[in-house]
């Protein structure tokens, strides 16, 4: 990433890390979740913020790994708060566990990091019978905010902080199907699995800016944002090894490493920068411009009251 380096008015590029984006942050006394973060990115974002002092819980799939990646972190940062509990953003079963268990720990919670997601994977119905990527990276995170969301305001209410939603969506929502395909979503005879993904990653921005807009209504004090963390190597690509010789050529010119691909997330979650601003797309740690369809307040309405409809119990 050494060929493009120009600093955005925040001070930061797409050369910055997470840790240069956080440098000298105290995070002491806050609460966040990261899902997803037994690997990428993910993990990245549980390792910094834990470094500044934030509670980390890591919601993730796979306990085991989350266990590892967690004594990883303790290595490096042996007085880190971390703790690990089992979520699957497929299940909605799972996610209203999720929710109940930290909900009943009495935890605060400051930061709700919507990181975990699955990329462009062969046509595929979730458990709840909803394709896969839909399912994970859009209906998943959606349910777990909103059991969420009455934590978040207390918080909020009772240390006198800002509370921040981040969804991690993609540059990929530029090449969704022409909005969401609502009378679509499971079908397979129309899936093509690059605009399924871009149309997931549409939905979280289009999630942050509902949020946005009724935490506004609601005088909230909390902020949501949804951000681009850049092209990465990482696990989403598992269904994709015919790209590894590619990566593997042009990936020391122009793809984020991991710290990098971290940086946006952190800065979004932590950066004071970021008070009181809410219901933007951020890109290399700076606001960016998502396409109109992402801008659209008619169709973010309309995805959140099919969500809701989605995610009933």
């Amino acid at each position: 990433m050494w060929i493009f380096g120009r600093k955005g008015a925040s001070g930061f590029s797409v050369s910055s890390t997470a840790e240069d984006v956080t440098a000298g942050i105290d995070g002491t006394g806050l609460t966040a979740i990261v899902t997803g973060a037994t690997s990428g990115i993910g993990t990245e974002t549980a390792r910094v913020l834990a470094m500044h002092g934030v509670h980390v819980v890591l919601a993730v799939r796979n306990t085991e790994k989350g266990r590892k990646v967690k004594e990883t972190i303790l290595n490096e940062t042996p007085n880190a708060k971390l703790d690990v509990m089992e979520l699957d953003l497929s299940s909605l079963a799972s996610v209203r566990t999720f929710a109940a268990e930290f909900v009943s720990s009495g935890l605060p919670l400051n930061i709700l990091i919507n990181n975990a997601g699955v990329m462009a994977p062969p046509f595929t119905l979730s458990e709840d019978k909803i394709e896969l990527q839909f399912a994970t990276n859009h209906l998943g995170h959606f349910l777990l905010t909103q059991l969420l969301l009455e934590t978040m305001k207390r918080t909020s209410h009772e240390q006198k902080k800002e509370g921040r939603i981040v969804n991690v969506s993609s540059e990929a929502h530029r090449f969704a199907y022409k909005g969401i395909y609502f009378d679509n979503l499971n079908d397979e005879s129309s899936y093509s699995p690059m605009y399924a993904y871009g149309q997931s990653k549409l939905a979280n921005i289009l999630h942050a800016n509902e949020l946005t807009r009724r935490f506004k209504e609601n005088g909230a004090n909390l902020t949501a944002n949804a951000l681009h963390p850049g092209s990465i190597a990482t696990n989403l690509l598992r269904y994709h090894s015919f790209v590894d010789g590619v990566v593997d050529w042009v990936g020391k010119y122009f793809l984020k490493n991991i710290p990098q691909g971290a940086a946006t997330t952190c800065y979004v979650a932590l950066h004071p920068q970021v008070n009181g601003i809410s219901g933007k797309y951020f890109m290399d740690s700076n606001v960016a411009q998502p396409n109109s369809y992402a801008e659209d307040a008619d169709l973010a309405k309309e995805l959140w009251d099919i969500s809701l409809t989605m995610a009933a119990p």
